[in-house]
């Protein structure tokens, strides 16, 4: 899998992996589709993948979102784009509404985590979670159901800035 980083303002670091200076760290890893996307499907009439959303053989549905992590003792949010598989009725709810003013009071759609991120154990595929549309323009947020899972504790109590290098390190370096 491909993770795309962004960056933000979290005090420099020199890297445990490559010894350089690094002033700050990504700050947000993104998925370019769900895990169970294979390159085969791009031309097969039944598949589809956009920026935000996917369908495969006309019956697996996927959004893209964000599971959003607070950077304790700052104002940062370290974030990954993830996708999220949703039933027919939830996608297409969703879709219909993805233009419409004010959508982002719509109830929170239940879904089951498709982004395998590598960084943790054990596997991230199929976390139960919650969906939660925001205003158009935004990615929806998506929300870990309270579990024991790493990710899941690491949504609902954050991390240090130690752990954004850690993650910055394991991802850009292997």
């Amino acid at each position: 899998m491909t993770l795309t980083p962004s960056t933000p303002s979290v005090p420099g670091h020199t890297c445990s992996s490559c010894g350089a200076r690094h002033d700050e760290p990504p700050m947000h890893y993104a998925a370019p589709a769900p895990s169970y996307w294979t390159p085969e499907m791009e031309s097969a009439p039944d598949c589809l993948l956009s920026p935000d959303q996917c369908v495969i053989h006309a019956e697996h549905y996927f959004a893209r979102g964000t599971v959003e992590i607070p950077v304790r003792g700052t104002d940062e949010v370290f974030s990954w784009g993830v996708w999220v598989s949703l039933s027919r009725e939830n996608f297409g709810r969703m879709s219909d509404r993805w233009d419409t003013p004010g959508r982002e009071h719509e109830a929170p759609y239940f879904g089951w985590l498709s982004t395998e991120l590598p960084v943790y154990a054990p596997t991230t595929l199929n976390l139960k979670t919650y969906v939660h549309t925001r205003p158009i323009g935004e990615r929806p947020r998506v929300e870990l159901q309270p579990t024991a899972h790493p990710l899941a504790v690491e949504q609902r109590k954050g991390i240090g800035t130690d752990r954004v290098w850690e993650l910055a390190e394991l991802l850009l370096h292997g």
